[in-house]
């Protein structure tokens, strides 16, 4: 017999074995003896009075075996067949060449960075010596923007499909069974990059092919048709059907783009900094105890309010976490999340962003579609003027910050080029900082103790999504005008995430005839 029920259990309960046992007991009807095993399918906290796990549990009883929560998935080879260009090797990219196996086209990836291997030594140098790669960084290589930074598995966003294959899909190339399980699934930068080198080893196996270092510069057109691309070193490689999946760090794509008469878009993004807490701060406030225990996992949070018209979020929230530098030119200071999968750094940190427009931006640039582009750009520049060299990290104390006085000293912080005592609340444009200050007090009301000076702002967080949109057909989600040619993923404005840029590359490939 197999069998699921749902239950809440206290931290200590549902790490009691025999007391689940009981409770399956209690609850089924069948004797405890006459219970072979259990195991956990769904798992979530509430921690609204006491802090509480909700839980779906499935038992089994005398020889029955679980059924696999892992999809059963087909690979092709597919050496002789039609090839289909894959430009970027992030999600987007990667899930759209699984694709392409399972339907017995040729994935032909180009990626602009280096491999995940190759990735971790100039990552290593960034964080050691500030020496920033353009063309291999936290934001670019193998796996995107995610591999390095987190690999957070979650997403409100459901309309393009169910999330349960993608899951699946990492859970096959090396994840654990956890992100089924867990409501807020999470996979880890440390583990992240072994499970991209499966994918593509996947990719190579069943005759596809992945190139690094392997720049596209430009497309090859001819009659309003795609027949391929142009590297930076001068190669050309030809297919009718191109799937563009470049991340929103790109910014050299939407250029090439609009000579090309691309049909792009201004989009609405979102900018702010990341702030940092002690760890066991952010679990004494959401877990309403003095230490979280051993059976608990470093609390998160989410916070929204709407200030002056603007929606002001937390954004990339990590528990457990690091700051890390994710900037991709010189003269530029961009700040970003992560964790491993333990979580169990000292410290909390997330970007606090503040919901920006159009019209907020325009003014910045006499080409309206690349406004809010260059708005980004100079916020970044803004950061670095601010930070004295390097890639150390303006940074103001919480606290001063939203009063708006200097801070006489730093607190220690995750961030590893280090920071620099900065008026954060001082030169950053009225438009955020003013929102964002008055954001905080409100957040406070939310998480008594959340407004602190053992807490720091660091700036800035201006790589939130993409804000251009490459303009795609609804159906067809070829760009119009020139046939063949998909735009996905962030880097076309079309998903936020691991999970949504990955179902969007899948589903991209699903539109090819």
């Amino acid at each position: 017999m197999i069998k699921e029920t749902d239950f809440i259990f206290s931290p200590e309960q549902l790490f009691n074995r025999d007391y689940v046992l009981k409770a399956i007991s209690d609850k089924s009807g069948v004797p405890v003896k006459d219970i072979k095993d259990f195991r956990i399918l769904r798992k979530s906290i509430d921690a609204r009075k006491a802090v509480k796990f909700n839980v779906r549990l499935q038992f089994i009883t005398r020889d029955d075996k679980f059924p696999s929560l892992t999809g059963n998935f087909e690979f092709r080879n597919v050496s002789g067949a039609n090839p289909v260009i894959i430009v970027g090797a992030g999600p987007a990219g990667y899930f759209a060449a699984l694709e392409c196996l399972m339907r017995g086209m040729k994935p032909v990836v180009l990626e602009r960075g280096k491999s995940v291997e190759d990735r971790k030594h100039d990552i290593a140098k960034l964080n050691r010596e500030h020496l920033l790669n353009p063309e291999s960084n936290y934001a670019f290589g193998e796996g995107g923007a995610g591999t390095y930074s987190d690999g957070k598995l979650y997403t409100r966003s459901k309309k393009r499909g169910d999330i349960t294959e993608i899951l699946q899909i990492l859970h096959f190339f090396g994840a654990g069974e956890e992100i089924l399980i867990d409501s807020h699934p999470h996979i880890g930068t440390d583990k992240l990059p072994g499970i991209m080198k499966n994918i593509r080893e996947k990719i190579m196996e069943c005759g596809g092919e992945v190139y690094f270092n392997t720049k596209v510069i430009n497309l090859i057109t001819e009659n309003n048709e795609v027949k391929g691309v142009i590297t930076e070193d001068g190669k050309e490689f030809a297919a009718k059907n191109i799937i563009l999946a470049t991340g929103h760090s790109a910014r050299d794509v939407y250029y090439f783009l609009d000579a090309l008469k691309v049909r792009l878009e201004e989009k609405g993004f979102a900018m702010g900094i990341r702030v940092e807490h002690p760890q066991a701060q952010i679990d004494s406030i959401q877990y309403k105890r003095k230490e979280r225990g051993e059976y608990l996992p470093a609390a998160s949070y989410n916070l929204v309010k709407q200030i002056d018209g603007r929606g002001v979020y937390s954004f990339c929230m990590c528990p457990g976490g690091t700051i890390v530098s994710s900037s991709t030119e010189k003269n530029q200071i961009v700040v970003n999340g992560m964790s491993n999968s333990r979580r169990n750094s000292p410290y909390a940190n997330s970007g606090i962003v503040v919901e920006l427009r159009p019209e907020d931006y325009y003014m910045y640039s006499g080409n309206k579609t690349f406004a809010g582009l260059e708005f980004q750009k100079q916020l970044e520049r803004m950061a670095f003027q601010n930070s004295a060299s390097g890639l150390r990290a303006p940074a103001q104390r919480l606290e001063d910050f939203v009063k708006g006085r200097i801070s006489a000293n730093l607190p220690d912080s995750s961030y590893y080029p280090g920071l620099i005592n900065s008026p954060v609340h001082f030169w950053l444009p009225d438009s955020i900082g003013l929102r964002l200050r008055a954001a905080f007090k409100e957040f406070n009301k939310q998480m008594s103790g959340f407004l602190t000076n053992e807490a720091v702002v660091v700036g800035v967080e201006s790589r939130t999504s993409s804000p251009v949109k490459i303009i795609r057909d609804f159906e067809s989600f070829q760009s119009p005008g020139l046939k063949g040619l998909y735009p996905c993923g962030e880097g076309a404005g079309y998903a936020g995430g691991i999970v949504s840029s990955a179902l969007d590359g899948m589903q991209a490939v699903k539109r090819i005839q």
